[in-house]
């Protein structure tokens, strides 16, 4: 196994639906941008109260990408 450099990013998802799709919005947006994404930790959940219920979910999640070695 070859030595590796990572270097982690913060991004908040969101979703009306679920902590599990609004964790998903996160990494698949953020990978759009980011290569070599690796790995994911929550760091925060918290939410939107509308009328007495979840009006949404939002999970602040630090991505870990793997830089790119030069030759």
């Amino acid at each position: 196994m070859s030595d590796h450099v990572y270097s982690k990013t913060e991004v908040v998802g969101s979703s009306k639906t679920s902590i599990d799709d609004a964790i998903r919005n996160a990494i698949k947006t953020a990978g759009k941008s980011i290569r070599n994404t690796e790995w994911f930790e929550v760091s925060e959940l918290r939410g939107h109260i509308v009328d007495g219920d979840v009006g949404h979910f939002q999970v602040t999640v630090k991505i870990g990408f793997r830089y790119e070695k030069e030759d």
